[in-house]
């Protein structure tokens, strides 16, 4: 009875303060802009950026091509931006819609509203192997080269207004499927690497892209040992330098390497794609994430729609699913307010959860129109809290500024450098 009276009593004093603020009883409010009118949050806390990057067809010579599956993006600083995509693709109009009563009533191409072209399909590679299934293969099955694709531009630098600055067009033959782009947070030389899932290796280069550094893994050779990846997708490092790589498409684990490359360990061992409940048994690994205060590992088991978590020597913690099908995170991100970000393929949103695995936010909206989310493979944020995000199926990259008084709790923020050291 006391607490009823309890209850009752609360309720009063917020009617009360309701009336007297001249407004009637309200529900909370989840608003990123808190107290903004009307409105909606389709792109949550930010807002596109226009016109950037500047178009890779205003590049001289370059007036036919656009870009092609955008895998990932780095954000060094506001003004020097890594820009990784596999190749180019034909710069063509949107078509003309047509009838197609040849195979059925009422059916036409492209839909209104809806994306005409899927980057990351039309994109190279082709075929893993050869005929042989040894030799690497060729990308014949995807078309033409210099018609239906152009491999070049593979990594572009570009500045906070989206022009290009800086040329890597070098190291574009070295590449097969050029899967992600880093620079370790602890590094102060600011290295860059790329991971390139065909060829089963990750390439270190001196942030000038002079000079390849480090070559770790065996290129086009794959395998399951300290010498060798199959099909690695992802890394990230410990305040100390030390990284894991997720191992990846085809291997089902994680590999630790200390800061000078050296291989220190591997865990991971393939699950049931799909159905897997074991710990430490993966399909797909295709992110992972480190928290560099209690240097635990978050691990995306995406075959089994799940985060699996470690500690630095793949003991098991604890995990969470990321939901039912069709759920298919594509990769995750740990900020520096230490909470992990993923991006889920299947309904275009960003999600949020904190360390324990307890969702606290989604937002984002599919589409090929500037803001919309089509395959983000990539994430990254700058000093100044914008974001970008390369995206596989629309191509490219977009650039996210925060809005004007946005509720942080609803925007990424850029990773924090812990101590090393650091437990």
């Amino acid at each position: 009875m006391r607490k009823n009276l309890s209850l009752m009593a609360i309720a009063a004093i917020v009617l009360t303060w309701s009336l007297v603020q001249g407004q009637s009883p309200q529900q909370p409010r989840f608003a990123a802009v808190p107290g903004e009118k009307g409105g909606q949050d389709i792109f949550g806390a930010y807002e596109v950026v226009p016109n950037w990057p500047k178009p890779i067809s205003s590049l001289p010579g370059n007036e036919k091509w656009t870009w092609g599956a955008g895998q990932g993006v780095f954000a060094e600083s506001p003004n020097r931006v890594f820009i990784l995509q596999r190749g180019e693709l034909p710069n063509l109009q949107r078509p003309k819609t047509i009838q197609l009563p040849q195979l059925g009533p009422n059916i036409e191409f492209p839909i209104g509203r809806l994306p005409w072209r899927d980057a990351t399909s039309t994109s190279p590679p082709g075929a893993l192997f050869a005929s042989d299934g040894k030799s690497p293969g060729d990308d014949l099955d995807v078309g033409k080269p210099g018609v239906d694709y152009q491999w070049s531009h593979i990594i572009s630098v570009v500045d906070a207004n989206g022009n290009f600055i800086e040329d890597w067009s070098q190291w574009d033959k070295m590449f097969r499927r050029p899967h992600s782009v880093f620079e370790s947070p602890y590094d102060p030389q600011k290295n860059v690497w790329i991971v390139d899932d065909y060829r089963h290796a990750i390439f270190k280069f001196s942030n000038d892209g002079k000079r390849l550094l480090q070559t770790i893994g065996t290129p086009n050779v794959p395998g399951q040992d300290d010498k060798h990846f199959y099909r690695p997708t992802f890394m990230a490092w410990l305040p100390d330098g030390s990284f894991f790589v997720a191992d990846g498409y085809v291997n089902t684990r994680v590999v630790k390497f200390d800061k000078d490359g050296k291989y220190l360990m591997a865990w991971g061992q393939k699950g049931d794609n799909g159905k897997e409940k074991r710990p430490g048994y993966f399909n797909s690994v295709h992110g992972v994430a480190v928290d560099p205060q209690t240097r635990r590992v978050f691990v995306n088991d995406r075959g089994n729609r799940r985060i699996q978590v470690f500690d630095e020597n793949g003991k098991y913690l604890d995990e969470w699913s990321v939901g039912q099908a069709p759920s298919d995170i594509h990769l995750i991100y740990m900020d520096g307010s230490r909470y992990l970000w993923a991006f889920d393929r299947a309904s275009s949103k960003m999600v949020k959860y904190d360390l324990n695995g307890n969702f606290m936010y989604a937002w984002g909206t599919w589409g090929n129109f500037p803001g919309g989310f089509w395959g983000v493979h990539g994430m990254s944020v700058d000093s100044e809290g914008n974001l970008y995000v390369a995206e596989v199926d629309n191509g490219g990259v977009q650039k996210y500024r925060p809005r004007a008084g946005a509720n942080p709790a609803f925007l990424l923020t850029k990773p924090a450098v812990a101590v090393s050291g650091t437990k």
